[in-house]
C-alpha cells in the first residue's frame, strides 16, 4: 500500500482554498482597499503551501513518481494557482483568482478519488522529467487561457447589457485582457511545441519505445495545429472575440483528450 497522505490533509487544503476564494469574492464585491487586497494575495500562499506538500507526498514515493489522472489534475491546478499568484503582481487578476481558487478546492481532492495505480517508467532520466515539467506548464498556461477567454466572453456580454457586478469591475479592460490572452497562448504554444516535438523526435530515449501514433500523440498534434492556426489567424486576419474563444476552447479540449483523457482510459478502463 502506498504511503500517501490521507483524506484529512486534502480536506484541510480544500477548506483553505474555499475560504480564501470566498473571502476574495467578498472583498471584490465591496471594493476593498489596496492594502486588504495585497494581504489576501499573500494569504493565497497558505493553501498553496499545503497543496505543494500534498503533491510531493502523493507523487514522489519510494524513489518513484506516481503521476496518475488525479495527481496530474492536481499538479496542473497547482501550477495554475502559482502562475496566477505571480501574475497578480503585474495585472489585476483577483476576479479570475476567485474562480481558480474555487476550482482548486475541488480538484485538490482528485488524487484521493483517482489515485495512481503504478509508478511512471523512465523517471530517472533528466530528459523525461524536463519533458514532463514542460508539458504540465504548457497545460497550465492553456488552462489559464481558456478560463480567461470565458471570462472575457462573460464580461463582453455584461457590458452589452449594462449590468456589471462589482466583482467583475476589477478586471482589466477587454483590450488589455485580449492582449494578455494571446501572450499566454503564445507562451503555451512554445512549450507545447517543445513537448510535442521532443515526444516525437526523442520518443525512444524518453519512453523506451519508437514513436507510436497513440490517441495521446494524435490529440496532442491536433491541439498544436489548432493553436497554430489561432495564432496565425490572429496575426494575419486579426481574429478576436468569440472566434478566438471558440478556437481557444477547441484547442484546450484537444489537450484534455490528449493528456487527461488518455491517462484515464489507460489506468481505469484498460488497467495499464
Amino acid at each position: 500500500m502506498l504511503d500517501t497522505p490521507g483524506i484529512l490533509p486534502h480536506l484541510v487544503c480544500t477548506v483553505l482554498y474555499a475560504a480564501v476564494a470566498y473571502r476574495l469574492y467578498q472583498t471584490l464585491n465591496r471594493e476593498a482597499s489596496a492594502r486588504e487586497m495585497n494581504l489576501l494575495r499573500w494569504v493565497v500562499l497558505l493553501p498553496l503551501a499545503v497543496h505543494t506538500w500534498l503533491l510531493y507526498r502523493t507523487i514522489f514515493i519510494g524513489g518513484n513518481m506516481y503521476l496518475g489522472v488525479g495527481s496530474s489534475i492536481s499538479a496542473i491546478i497547482w501550477l495554475t494557482v502559482l502562475i496566477y499568484w505571480l501574475g497578480s503582481f503585474y495585472y489585476h487578476l483577483e476576479t479570475l483568482q476567485v474562480f481558480i481558487l474555487a476550482a482548486s478546492a475541488l480538484l485538490v481532492l482528485f488524487p484521493i478519488a483517482l489515485p495512481a495505480v503504478r509508478p511512471l517508467p523512465h523517471t530517472g532520466l533528466t530528459a523525461f522529467r524536463l519533458h514532463l515539467l514542460i508539458s504540465l506548464v504548457a497545460f497550465s498556461l492553456f488552462t489559464i487561457a481558456s478560463l480567461q477567454a470565458l471570462m472575457m466572453a462573460v464580461l463582453e456580454r455584461r457590458l452589452h447589457t449594462a449590468s456589471l457586478p462589482k466583482y467583475l469591475r476589477s478586471l482589466p479592460p477587454l483590450l488589455t485582457m485580449e492582449k494578455l490572452l494571446f501572450q499566454i497562448i503564445s507562451a503555451g504554444f512554445i512549450l507545447l511545441t517543445l513537448t510535442v516535438g521532443s515526444g516525437m523526435v526523442f520518443s525512444e530515449e524518453l519512453f523506451g519505445r519508437p514513436l507510436q501514433f497513440t490517441h495521446k500523440i494524435v490529440f496532442g498534434i491536433l491541439a498544436w495545429i489548432i493553436f497554430a492556426l489561432l495564432l496565425i489567424g490572429r496575426q494575419v486576419y486579426g481574429w478576436r472575440g468569440r472566434l478566438a474563444l471558440r478556437w481557444t476552447l477547441a484547442g484546450f479540449l484537444a489537450l484534455v483528450l490528449a493528456y487527461i483523457g488518455s491517462k484515464f482510459v489507460l489506468e481505469f478502463v484498460l488497467k495499464r
